[in-house]
């Protein structure tokens, strides 16, 4: 007899529990405030006026710097050409201390060109920041006058879908505030 129940119990048990849980359909939040901005920030970037004079201020100083370049190269170049023409003539002694200045002058060479990269790199670094200082600046204006929770970048295809319920895109009204065409 307790078998009975205890087996009834079994078959009773989930089924009323069952019973008792309701599926509720899934609701979409359709709000009105955007919860987050999205924005080419590469657009707005080299759109800037500001950006326009730093590249021209860097690629006159990349200027310079591949002059240099090409004056140490050709010195190279020049020294390689006397030492081929002559090596034949040279004793042994002279002719490895011909190969190790040549040597050396290629490894200051090679020294001097990532030298100039990392230069080249800092002033890109310092002449751009007042730029992205500013674009900054107008993004929190921005996010804060939707009051959004974030501002996404979508360069680079990182964010191939943005649902335009919950995302606003913000590029024209950034552009606006900078003064972008």
């Amino acid at each position: 007899m307790l078998k009975k129940i205890l087996l009834i119990a079994l078959f009773v048990i989930p089924v009323s529990l069952s019973a008792q849980t309701t599926v509720l359909p899934i609701q979409q939040t359709n709000t009105a405030q955007p919860k987050f901005g999205y924005l080419s920030y590469n657009e707005i970037f080299e759109a800037m006026p500001e950006y326009a004079q730093a590249q021209e201020s860097l690629n006159i100083l990349k200027a310079k710097y591949d002059a240099e370049i090409k004056r140490a190269d050709d010195e190279f170049n020049r020294k390689y050409a006397e030492f081929l023409q002559d090596q034949k003539d040279f004793p042994e002694t002279i002719l490895i201390r011909r190969q190790k200045e040549l040597q050396q002058l290629m490894e200051k060479s090679i020294e001097f060109k990532n030298e100039i990269k990392k230069l080249l790199h800092k002033a890109q670094q310092e002449m751009t920041a007042p730029v992205t200082a500013k674009i900054h600046e107008v993004l929190s204006a921005v996010g804060m006058a939707h009051n959004f929770d974030y501002i996404l970048n979508t360069d680079q295809n990182t964010y191939p879908y943005i649902n335009p319920l919950t995302g606003m895109d913000v590029t024209q009204e950034v552009k606006e505030l900078l003064d972008i065409q």
